[in-house]
């Protein structure tokens, strides 16, 4: 038996694998200690089972955790109090960044605040030059004096990143030494061992944000691992990784910048997947639809978007962190997204959240703000004795009292008009996200298959579906928990990175192939440890190359391990020039070619396949019929269709309302709807 788990900012999603079988659980989140929510969805599910949460947890082999403990950490300021320790002469690598804006001449804009502030930079003296030489000696001396400095200022973490380590590390090394033994006990993080490619500034961002989540990310994983224990559980701990891959727990707690964006990597994952199954591998729009953001990602031809610039907040205007993930989009459109109208009386939608804590005004937990979720329920998409499985009862009637005195009213609107406008601009806003990695990418959506996941997915992707014009809606039977499916998918993972500067002209191929033979034997002892008894083990190679004057670099797979002479050399050049064709739409096959960092990824998969399949209820059934609300038609009597109890194949024609214990999808009038041989449930229009 497997477990995963997927803390978001409303609910606390569980996926139990137990042989070819999955069963689903949520429970809420609980952002003042966020294990308790993970205990509670745990206790749900071994109450299911019939057995108390000792033996439960028993008789589990794995638990997968995705968290945006991380993030949200970094978003708040409740990191750790973190110093930066850099070459003397360069203390504002993390104030000058690389530059660029995203309104280039609005200059009301403040320019962003270093991730740690000059007051916490101390300059380090020493210099190695570009070609490893050491040009100045480290002054050990003054590196402890800096140490005394950080003592008296209660410094809790330090990152290291000096000028060129990532071809001669001695320096880092010894500073590392010294923070060891005169500042024991705090945590540092030095920017040769964690992220050893090209670019000072994503380097040392990458290494003073590690930094600064080790202490929380320590504390937290700590107290997951022992209450987990405590609670009865001896298998292994594994975190989802931005990369989209998992890790052990402890390798998580050692470098916790891999877990930023833990829990939204993971629904591309699980779109690739429910794509291949149920749609013959067509292009997935995957939609994750939760109780504060609206996460969208594409997948094409079987392939994981990548993006090799991951910031933490707005491009420029944030944080970047130094290392490629899984790339998704995120806006602030979720089941938990507030309702407003502004001062010009302009309805708004988000970004605002009510989120776990107080949640919806029919949570009846002390929200007082209308959202998507109230609106649904007073539209009669949600039935309020039956949310959550019924294990929740809601509130119309304060739901709709909220939506009449906050929005209804200023817009001189019924309240049903206005519950319906709400989620047309919902509706509208995750369009245009959608938008942004189709249209604006050249890419048709008609040719893609819109994927929803998330406990609110279905109360409006049909419409997303129908307002993009995709050939299909799926929702994946187990879509209401995306991530958390997603992280039972994945593979056991790792990248290593070098760098070694070549060209093509003058091809350095001992030096080339020391460096892959170097990665290959990390990734063979990373498969032989933490990838241990895997189904197969799988490595890729890379390098990160350009044309000659070029600033980027773009990132080239390579044919082998090994570059042995000039066949393969050319072979490698051409990849190049149709990789840079395919992004750029132009190519140069007469320049040279700077090849710039090396890399390597393994993949160990421990699980053939995708999860098991929820099983059907054919004996459950619900209410035949209720009123429900569409623009079109006004109030309607909508039929009503148990998801759990639905056959393979057997049409349902809209409008009706397919529910489950953790989800409800609207299929709107002139849409069918029918449950896939694997489970999840297409609609089409």
């Amino acid at each position: 038996m497997r477990l995963a788990c997927d803390t978001g900012g409303t609910f606390t999603d569980l996926v139990v694998e137990d042989g070819e079988t999955i069963r689903l659980f949520k429970s809420s989140t609980t952002p003042d200690d966020p294990v308790r929510g993970v205990l509670n969805a745990l206790a749900l599910a071994a109450e299911d089972a019939g057995e108390n949460l000792s033996t439960f947890l028993g008789r589990a082999e794995a638990f997968i955790h995705g968290t945006t403990r991380a993030i949200n950490a970094i978003l708040t300021g409740n990191t750790a109090r973190t110093a930066f320790l850099t070459t003397e002469g360069h203390p504002d690598v993390l104030v000058i960044r690389e530059g660029g804006r995203i309104e280039p001449f609005n200059f009301t804009v403040s320019y962003p605040e270093p991730y740690v502030p000059r007051r916490l930079t101390f300059e380090v003296p020493g210099r190695i030059a570009a070609d490893g030489a050491v040009r100045t000696e480290l002054d050990e001396a003054a590196v402890i004096a800096i140490i005394e400095k950080l003592k008296a200022l209660k410094v809790e973490a330090v990152g290291v990143c000096l000028l060129w380590s990532i071809v001669n590390d001695a320096h880092e090394k010894r500073v590392g030494e010294l923070l060891e033994e005169h500042l024991p006990g705090v945590p540092f993080t030095l920017s040769h061992a964690l992220n050893p490619t090209l670019r000072e500034y994503r380097r040392a961002s990458a290494t003073v944000i590690d930094a600064s989540l080790k202490p929380l990310m320590f504390d937290y994983l700590d107290s997951l691992t022992r209450r987990l224990r405590d609670a009865g559980f001896s298998g292994r701990t594994l975190m989802v990784t931005s990369g989209g891959g998992i890790m052990d727990a402890e390798a998580v707690a050692r470098a916790p910048i891999h877990s930023i964006n833990s829990g939204p990597a993971m629904a591309p994952v699980a779109g690739r997947f429910y794509s291949s199954r149920d749609f013959d591998g067509a292009p997935a729009i995957v939609a994750d639809t939760g109780g504060t953001t609206y996460d969208v990602s594409l997948v094409r031809d079987g392939r994981i978007p990548w993006t090799r610039e991951t910031w933490i907040g707005q491009r420029f205007r944030g944080h970047m962190t130094g290392f490629p993930s899984v790339d998704v989009k995120s806006i602030g459109a979720g089941g938990g997204s507030i309702a407003w109208v502004d001062e010009g009386g302009l309805l708004r939608v988000g970004p605002r959240s009510a989120g776990s804590t107080p949640g919806p005004v029919a949570y009846g937990k002390g929200g007082t703000e209308p959202t998507v979720t109230d609106c649904s329920i007073i539209l009669g998409y949600i039935d309020p004795h039956f949310f959550l499985g019924g294990t929740m009862v809601l509130d119309r009637e304060a739901a709709r009292a909220a939506l009449r005195d906050k929005v209804a009213v200023k817009l001189g609107l019924s309240v049903e008009e206005a519950a319906s406008a709400v989620l047309t601009l919902a509706t509208e806003k995750m369009v245009g996200a959608i938008d942004e990695i189709t249209v604006n990418q050249g890419i048709d959506p008609s040719t893609a298959v819109l994927i929803g996941g998330g406990g609110a997915a279905g109360l409006n992707a049909v419409a997303v579906g129908r307002r993009l014009g995709c050939a299909g809606v799926l929702i994946p039977e187990a879509g209401s928990v995306l991530s958390a499916a997603g992280a039972l998918m994945s593979e056991i993972s790792s990248d290593y990175a070098r760098m070694q500067y070549t060209t093509s002209k003058r091809f350095a191929f001992d030096a080339v192939n020391g460096v892959l033979a170097e990665l290959e034997q990390k990734c063979r002892a990373f498969a032989d440890g933490p990838g241990a008894d895997a189904l197969d083990v799988e490595i890729e190679y890379f390098v990160e190359a350009r044309y000659i004057h070029q600033i980027w670099e773009i990132e080239v797979p390579l044919a082998g391990s090994r570059i042995t002479d000039e066949a393969e050399l050319l072979a490698l050049k051409d990849a190049f020039h149709r990789t840079h064709m395919t992004i750029f739409e132009i190519s140069d096959p007469h320049s040279e070619i700077e090849f710039v960092t090396w890399r390597a990824k393994v993949k160990c998969r421990i699980r053939s396949g995708g999860t098991g399949q929820l099983p059907t209820r054919p004996g459950l059934s619900g209410q035949p019929q209720r009123p429900v609300y569409f623009s079109q038609t006004g109030w309607t009597d909508a039929q009503v269709v148990r998801f759990e109890a639905m056959e393979s194949d057997v049409l349902v024609s809209g409008p009706a309302i397919i529910e489950s214990s953790f989800t409800t999808v609207v299929v709107d009038p002139d849409t069918q709807a029918r449950r896939t041989e694997g489970g999840g449930l297409r609609i089409t229009f």
